[in-house]
């Protein structure tokens, strides 16, 4: 444990309570991408099967509860309790573009070739790119809710942050994973162009847009 992991995970954390109050409070679901929360279930899913099988400390086990009870609380939200706000047709993103090939290459390119090991792999890939349905669906319909940029600037940081966390795990542990800091890396840059338009637009004041 070290600043940028624990200041990554209150930003995580911070972005899924963003989400779900917004969802809650408005009592719609509109301009969230409900494919986006799908993969982020399927991640959260995949990556901490190892409740199962170890213990590794209260927080850590905690953490990964709350994740994973959190995003399948938002799918419930978005396709059933609050379906009829739903934009699905501007959800339009192929995520199997995203599932197969990221499936492949946690097969061929992964630490260990062992079941929990490839889950954990994918779902360290997947999460390099479940945000693109999302950024999809706003450069779709051109514009975002404020509460909805907050969101996105909240797990964005969150992956930044972590970047940071391998670079003084490197530097004070000696621990080095280039599955995760590349998938890491890869993330981060998706959020570059959000980054951007999120200090000069939002907080500004004026409504967060994509180029189409």
């Amino acid at each position: 444990m070290n600043i940028f992991r624990l200041t990554g995970d209150l930003s995580h954390l911070a972005a899924i309570i963003i989400l779900l109050l917004k969802i809650w409070k408005t009592r719609s679901c509109a301009g969230i991408s409900g494919k986006s929360q799908i993969l982020f279930a399927i991640v959260f899913t995949t990556r901490y099967l190892d409740l199962l099988t170890s213990f590794i400390s209260l927080y850590n086990t905690c953490m990964k509860v709350i994740y994973i009870g959190c995003a399948y609380a938002t799918v419930y939200l978005i396709y059933l309790k609050f379906r009829a706000t739903y934009d699905g047709n501007h959800d339009s993103f192929r995520v199997e573009f995203l599932v197969v090939p990221v499936g492949g290459l946690s097969v061929l390119i992964n630490h260990d070739f062992s079941f929990l090991e490839i889950l954990w792999t994918f779902s360290i890939y997947l999460e390099s790119v479940a945000i693109l349905p999302q950024l999809f669906m706003i450069s779709k319909t051109g514009e975002a809710e404020t509460i909805t940029t907050h969101y996105l600037f909240c797990l964005g940081m969150y992956r930044a942050l972590y970047l940071f966390n391998w670079i003084w795990r490197f530097y004070f542990e000696g621990f080095f994973d280039m599955i995760a800091i590349v998938a890491g890396v890869v993330q981060t840059v998706l959020y570059c162009d959000f980054f951007y338009l999120y200090v000069t637009k939002v907080l500004k004041g004026k409504k967060l847009s994509l180029p189409a």
